[in-house]
């Protein structure tokens, strides 16, 4: 353990310096991306600026982390007690994971004042991976485990409680894994739109005007500290666990609840559930808007969003705009989820195979991860200008990181006496991740797949927003610039639909998977 520390020490200190010497020597670079020196230099003399934007930022995540998983783990706990409620919610929970958030940020701190936009959206930002996370868990059990518990007389509730919720608990610090990141990137992005004076966000846009690199690399690198110690708590809190909770023999068969709960329904019924799946995110939708009382004007309902794309004169100009847009996003987001899942499942295998190579990306790809988008524009110009590789490069850095952290979890949980097998059989390290490892993490490879699908589009988007001002998320930035909030709303429900396609097509395919 200590030779592996001392390596990635090493790794970091020359990644450190080689940065630094570059710097010193190439002015074009220098006046791009600060050295560490300028970025540590500016860190000491302004202190007094950092310390209260850090504490704002950190306010907010924290709150907004709170309420987020809360309400995942009682909800993943509902959906897994009544699996009805899950096959309703569908919509609902994809389309709060999809919803883009240059589009509800402003419409957030419209409706609400103070720290309540930032703390509303890191909220919503970090309920889906939990959620999902969790009710993996929940379902992916030892049914021995529930045969004990039926032969006792216990029941559902029984189950749950002595069972499930223990052999959840390295699932849900995955998924809390997950969301100490994202609760500080919604804080940020919340902040962005509210106009606050403190926090990284309002920092950060404050001082994209002063031209000055080694100030926004350090704003960057201060969201990544903070996002990166909520990562370190919840990774240190389950490898203390993960011990109590991993399984050590092979079960002999699946849980019954581990194969998709549509396949008990009758036909008529998985009708019925796929019209309310679809029905209730516009209900709410439409529910929401007429509780806050928000003019239609900035946040139009479904029903004029649907006459603005078909029933207007300009209904032809406006779905003309979207599709010439989405020809440009789609295939940029289709690349990046693939090679975002790719990276993820490289890194993830490598913790198996060669544990020293893993430890010393790792670093780096946290570094990527958490930092601020905004923050990585100067250095992602630099390597790859405005070309359609940057759009790819900044979906597959916020498609990595999710996947990553559930895919290793599911290789973590593979039961010991799997992987003993093959070693007694003289199997190396590879042999073993083909033959076990991924066939028993293969729900968790699924579960990366459908949380990051509505993330690889997103990345497009805001990529699109900052850099190449192409696609569907410069014509919603443009639109929202022109105070065009028709567009902006029609361009975020076909963003959410296309998320919904993308995420049932991935349940459908792992439901053939399991099947055969």
């Amino acid at each position: 353990m200590m030779r592996a520390r001392l390596n990635t020490f090493l790794y970091l200190f020359s990644v450190l310096l080689l940065w630094e010497l570059a710097g010193r020597s190439l002015h074009a670079v220098r006046d791009v991306i600060a050295t560490p020196s300028m970025i540590l230099a500016q860190y000491w003399t302004a202190a007094d600026l950092y310390v209260p934007h850090i504490l704002a930022t950190l306010r907010s995540a924290a709150f907004g982390f709170l309420i987020g998983n809360s309400i995942a783990v009682i909800a993943a706990i509902l959906f897994c007690r009544f699996p009805v409620v899950e096959n309703s919610f569908r919509g609902v929970n994809i389309a709060l994971f999809a919803m883009p958030p240059i589009v509800i940020g402003p419409v957030l701190a419209i409706i609400f004042n103070g720290d309540l936009p930032q703390i509303m959206l890191a909220a919503l930002v970090v309920y889906f991976p939990t959620m999902a996370a969790t009710l993996l868990g929940l379902r992916e059990i030892d049914p021995r485990l529930l045969d004990v518990i039926s032969a006792y007389g216990g029941g559902s509730n029984t189950a749950l409680r002595f069972v499930r919720l223990r052999s959840a608990l390295p699932a849900i610090l995955a998924g809390l894994r997950t969301a100490a990141p994202l609760s500080v990137l919604g804080a940020i992005l919340g902040e962005f739109g509210s106009g606050v004076r403190w926090g990284l966000g309002s920092f950060l846009l404050g001082s994209l005007g002063d031209s000055d690199p080694a100030r926004l690399l350090g704003i960057g690198f201060a969201a990544t500290a903070v996002a990166m110690a909520g990562y370190a708590f919840f990774a240190w809190i389950s490898r203390m666990t993960l011990g109590a909770t991993v399984a050590v023999t092979i079960a002999a068969n699946r849980s019954p609840d581990q194969i998709a709960f549509t396949g008990k329904y009758s036909w008529s019924k998985r009708a019925a559930l796929f019209v309310v799946a679809v029905a209730l995110p516009f209900i709410l939708w439409w529910g929401i808007l007429r509780v806050a009382r928000i003019s239609s004007i900035i946040a139009p309902g479904p029903m004029e969003t649907l006459r603005y794309l078909f029933f207007v004169p300009d209904s032809a100009d406006a779905r003309a705009q979207i599709v010439a847009a989405l020809a440009q996003t789609l295939p940029l987001a289709g690349l990046g989820l693939l090679f975002g899942l790719a990276a993820a499942f490289a890194i993830a295998a490598l913790t198996l195979v060669r544990p020293a190579v893993a430890s010393a990306i790792m670093p780096v790809a946290m570094i990527l991860q958490t930092m601020p988008l905004i923050a990585l524009v100067p250095l992602v110009l630099l390597l790859f200008g405005r070309d359609t590789a940057t759009t790819v490069v900044m979906a597959v850095l916020v498609v990595f990181f999710p996947a990553y952290v559930m895919l290793a979890q599911g290789f973590a949980l593979v039961p010991r006496a799997a992987r003993e097998l093959v070693q007694v059989y003289g199997g190396s390290r590879s042999r073993e991740l083909v033959l076990v490892s991924v066939p028993y993490a293969a729900s968790y490879l699924f579960a990366a797949a459908k949380l990051v699908a509505p993330r690889a589009l997103l990345g497009v988007m805001v990529a699109e927003w900052l850099l190449s001002g192409r696609g569907l998320g410069n014509l919603l930035n443009t639109s929202r610039g022109l105070l065009d909030y028709d567009m902006v709303w029609a361009g975020a429900g076909i963003s959410i639909l296309i998320s919904v396609i993308a995420y049932e097509t991935i349940s459908a395919v792992e439901r053939l998977a399991r099947r055969n």
